[in-house]
């Protein structure tokens, strides 16, 4: 994996961490506080603040995309997981998981380490 690759990746995951908080934040905070009691001032800025963090987040999995040359399937799922209100945790898992996996392949090409 090369670094632009890899630092498209990390900025894929700390940006599905945030819009996942957000996310939690809006429903939580937001809708939560206006339904329990009718205060609804939260709605409105948490919501903003939460759109703002997806379009952000769909543009790097553009990105991302396009540098990894992920599936449309792979690229499907983290959407997927873009609209589930922890997905983006899971999302930042798989992401990790990926970069340890390109990191240990690029240290056995290195090594002179061949897959058999």
């Amino acid at each position: 994996m090369d670094v632009k690759t890899a630092a498209a990746l990390r900025r894929l995951g700390i940006i599905s961490i945030a819009e996942a908080i957000s996310f939690l934040a809006l429903l939580i905070f937001g809708t939560g506080l206006k339904l329990l009691i009718g205060f609804d001032t939260l709605v409105f800025p948490l919501g903003m603040i939460h759109g703002v963090l997806f379009i952000i987040y769909l543009v790097l999995l553009a990105d991302v995309w396009s540098k990894a040359k992920w599936t449309k399937g792979r690229v499907g799922l983290f959407f997927l997981l873009s609209i589930l209100p922890t997905g983006g945790f899971f999302g930042d898992r798989m992401i990790k998981k990926e970069e340890a996996a390109s990191l240990i392949a690029a240290r056995a090409r290195k090594e002179g380490v061949v897959n058999a």
